[in-house]
């Protein structure tokens, strides 16, 4: 019988595909060449990159990297003083890969790859799938072995699934984690990576946010980026600690039942001299074009989404952080800057696609393959875009025409909203259209309602500073406005500080103003938006619909009073919900409204409460229905709606 031919497996020992170096053979297998050219490798960190193994009976580190118009790649760190000399890399094959083994090298040696281009230029480069680097302004890359670590969050990766499902609650807290908190007994450093899995990770947990969001942690070289312009997208920043703590705080929140989500950045990448632009001295992972490869807002580098080997580097790298550091989902960040070929460009500053349309095809394939590898790998993760513009299907499964995305941030509905809070209360029952017209297409999409970072940056002031009237009034504007936001139908996220009204602008260089925290005003609200948390995952009627029509009617409003409301319904069974706004600092006493069933209506929440620092104005706890109709319906309740609040009831069911 013949022998079972098999397919050798992505990173195992093959074959010599290359002349051996003395005492050394190649490790890249010909299965991993196979993938590499054909765009397929989603496993490409363990073929590139930099590995402590054994190779040959000798402990060492196998170095490998793609470079395919290189004249000549050797690598040079602290082992080999930095001589490009001594480890020359072999050129595998024909897939632009080079590769060498360094025996006695280990964890934490500094490196780069020295890159003669195929302009004759000699470039010291970071690795592009380098698992390390050194703390910015150094910018070597350092040998991690991420290999071994023992994971105990079995039970949250079996039940995640549901915990970022449709018709879950999911409600998100966005961090940056340089700025939360800070050691001032220690020259005002930021915490570590294991000092934030027990003091942000039990923060969260008290708040009752469901997940935590961290903006990017893929090594970047400039502070003032925010990440947002990472050097090393497989490397965690070492700037809170190496790789293995990094882990240590995702399995603190997973223990918490926190999920956590990452700022991925695959639109753009600095133009740093170490860094990925003209690696082998041509516009490698960029376009040669700069109308097609250079972001005049940020000053950043376009990937070249076209370029087979770019696509799968992207798409290896989102499954790289599922994979290796158990993350729970990806927000993918400037999706629009990526669509569209004319983003923030004049014209005649850009250039068509072949059927001559701002539509980047290329980039958008690539979106597509990154959902589909990453669903396919990982269905029970969840990949959220940052998109604003109206481009259609963006959640819409890929087979179905659309992006592949879990969810999309809704922008407008971000945009209309605060634009209303912002005005005057005199002048708001001309612009009612600003609160309600989300409603339009709020189930269009799987939408996740944001107050990110970019609303409390750049001079727009912090969110109580984007409120009208005096100090009370700003909070009860505020007040209410998370109150409408976390009843209206959507997932929720919102940035640190936002929960207790910080009262400045964020400021990326130091922290959260903690002080204002413990004042009355600051903390009620703090406690408003724990209690919403609350009533919002405890509640199915505020969750179960969030992208679905039938949980969601109106009410009959008057938008001459800056009155609205509306009903949110759950499954069969479940106990509807009516809220009620009143954006005016008028007291409105006996205000009624129609509701769905007869019966007693809890005032679950009033924004107005005394705990939330406002005046105790209200429905002593709640109200019970009679038979007058109104709003089209045949039962309705009397409410006292305090002056710049909202009101939550529920229907009891219990008796």
């Amino acid at each position: 019988m013949a022998a079972k031919k098999t397919t050798p497996k992505a990173g195992a020992a093959a074959a010599p595909t290359t002349p051996e170096k003395p005492g050394f053979g190649p490790i890249l297998t010909e299965f991993d060449q196979y993938l590499m050219g054909e765009g397929t490798h989603r496993e490409l960190w363990r073929a590139l990159g930099a590995h402590v193994r054994e190779h040959g009976g000798v402990r060492g580190v196998h170095f490998a990297v793609w470079a395919p118009n290189a004249q000549r790649v050797a690598v040079v760190g602290d082992f080999n003083a930095w001589d490009g000399r001594v480890n020359e890399m072999a050129r595998v094959g024909a897939t632009g890969a080079w590769e060498v083994f360094v025996p006695g090298v280990g964890e934490g040696a500094l490196y780069k790859y020295e890159v003669q281009g195929a302009d004759g230029g000699l470039r010291l480069k970071a690795d592009p799938v380098g698992f390390g680097s050194q703390h910015p302004p150094e910018k070597a890359s350092v040998v991690r072995d991420i290999a071994g670590y023992g994971w105990s969050d079995a039970a949250w990766m079996e039940t995640r699934k549901a915990r970022g499902a449709r018709d879950a609650a999911v409600s998100i807290y966005e961090v940056h984690l340089g700025s939360w908190r800070r050691r001032w007994d220690e020259a005002g450093r930021p915490l570590s990576y294991k000092e934030l899995a027990k003091d942000l990770i039990g923060y969260v947990r008290h708040m009752g946010f469901t997940h935590i969001e961290l903006l990017p942690v893929s090594e970047f070289p400039f502070d003032g980026s925010w990440g947002y312009q990472p050097v090393g997208l497989f490397a965690p920043t070492i700037r809170f600690g190496p790789p293995h703590e990094f882990r240590d705080l995702i399995e603190a929140a997973h223990e918490a039942d926190i999920g956590v989500l990452l700022d991925w950045v695959p639109g753009h990448f600095p133009t740093d001299e170490h860094g990925l632009a003209r690696f082998d001295g041509t516009a490698l992972y960029e376009h040669q074009d700069p109308r097609e490869g250079f972001h005049q807002d940020w000053n950043t580098l376009i990937y070249n989404y076209g370029r087979t080997e770019v696509k799968n580097y992207l798409v290896a790298n989102a499954l790289y952080w599922l994979e290796e550091y158990h993350v729970d989902g990806l927000r993918v960040d400037a999706v629009a800057s990526m669509l569209y070929r004319d983003y923030s460009r004049p014209e005649g500053q850009w250039i068509p696609n072949k059927d001559g349309g701002r539509e980047n095809y290329e980039a958008i394939d690539f979106l597509k393959e990154m959902n589909v590898a990453v669903y396919g790998a990982f269905p029970d993760a969840m990949t959220v875009a940052e998109e604003s513009t109206s481009f259609p299907g963006v959640s819409r499964p890929v087979n179905f025409g659309g992006l592949g995305f879990g969810y999309k941030w809704n922008m407008g509905w971000m945009n209309d909203t605060l634009s209303y809070m912002h005005r005057d209360p005199v002048h708001r029952k001309y612009h009612q259209d600003n609160m309600t017209f989300g409603i339009h297409y709020a189930f269009s999409e799987n939408f996740i309602l944001p107050i990110s970072h970019d609303e409390v940056v750049h001079g727009k002031g912090s969110m109580l500073e984007k409120m009208p009237g005096g100090e009370d009034e700003k909070f009860a504007n505020l007040r209410a406005y998370y109150g409408f936001m976390w009843t209206h139908p959507g997932k929720k996220l919102l940035f640190m500080g936002c929960e207790f009204a910080q009262p400045e602008e964020w400021n990326h260089n130091g922290e959260l103003n903690w002080h204002a925290a413990e004042q009355p005003r600051h903390a009620g609200v703090q406690r408003l938006v724990r209690d919403l948390n609350t009533l919002y995952r405890g509640t199915p009627a505020l969750h179960v619909n969030d992208c679905q029509p039938e949980g969601f009617e109106w009410l009959n409003g008057d938008p001459q009073q800056s009155t609205l409301g509306y009903i949110r319904f759950g499954r069969s069974g479940d106990a509807p919900v009516v809220v009620m706004c009143n954006f005016t600092p008028v007291m409105r006493e006996g205000f009624r409204i129609g509701v769905p069933r007869a019966g007693h209506w809890e005032e679950v929440l009033n924004t107005d409460s005394e705990i939330y620092g406002g005046g105790n104005r209200g429905n002593l706890g709640g109200v019970a229905s009679t038979d007058e109709p109104c709003d089209g319906k045949a039962h309705s309740v009397s409410l006292t709606l305090p002056p710049l609040s909202v009101v939550v009831l529920r229907l009891r069911t219990d008796n």
